[in-house]
């Protein structure tokens, strides 16, 4: 079975980078960065997700990553309103695919459920 495209690749619709590719590259490199270990990322999400207070703090670590992206996007001439929503849909990418990835029984690349969850992304947007 052939792999998805890789995020950076899965809006591409021009030779200009759109919100979403920079987003979906953002997302790439984070997942080269903490989906080295899913075993342990498995562990400290179910602690997490017992604990109110760690849930508390692991929203608030991706609300803060969702603020510097937008701040990154409106850095790079992106208006603000295309900026947030990109960084938004980016932040719901990531908590989807990390979800399906720490739970997921077989072995997976994060980048493999983030791809896919812009994929999935794509095709809502669509058959609207």
């Amino acid at each position: 079975m052939t792999s998805p495209p890789r995020p950076g690749s899965a809006w591409r619709r021009s030779a200009t980078p759109t919100a979403l590719d920079l987003v979906a590259a953002v997302l790439d490199a984070m997942a080269g960065i903490i989906g080295h270990d899913r075993v342990l990322a498995r562990r400290r999400h179910t602690v997490t997700m017992a604990n109110a207070d760690l849930r508390e703090r692991e929203l608030i670590k991706l609300e803060r990553m969702t603020a510097a992206v937008t701040g990154e996007l409106r850095r790079r001439g992106i208006g603000d309103a295309e900026a947030s929503l990109a960084a938004e849909t980016g932040s719901a990418v990531y908590r989807v695919a990390f979800q399906r990835w720490v739970n997921a029984a077989d072995d997976l690349d994060l980048r493999d459920p983030i791809s896919q969850s812009f994929a999935m992304l794509r095709a809502l947007i669509a058959a609207h």
